[in-house]
């Protein structure tokens, strides 16, 4: 059983982008997926303690830890913006990783809060 040759369309070139991009998440190194998932996961611990206890402890109350934590993101993707034209390596997409998971984090955090 063959398959039948799609016509090169502009949105069948999309369609096959998209899907490489997708399954090129699952193919690779195990390694380099599990170190990914794993950066995903400790951000979102270092963001969940973060939003725990270093909140409580800091001058000026929760107002000045999340605009600290604010800029300190901010300062990741501008460093990233700058230093990085082409595909990112394992160190940006860890630290990538590393940013979405306590972002996630503070707002799971806030949805919790009700605020």
């Amino acid at each position: 059983m063959t398959r039948s040759n799609l016509q090169p369309t502009r949105f069948n070139r999309a369609i096959e982008r998209l899907g490489a991009q997708l399954l090129g998440n699952l193919r690779g190194n195990w390694r380099l997926r599990s170190s990914v998932v794993l950066a995903l996961l400790l951000g979102f611990y270092a963001g969940s303690n973060l939003t725990a206890y270093v909140l409580l402890e800091m001058p000026g109350g929760r107002p000045m830890a999340v605009l600290t934590m604010v800029l300190l993101v901010e300062l990741v993707v501008r460093l990233r913006g700058r230093l990085v034209r082409a595909t990112p390596g394992l160190g940006w997409v860890l630290v990538d990783n590393l940013r979405i998971g306590m972002v996630y984090a503070v707002v799971i955090e806030a949805f919790k809060l009700g605020t």
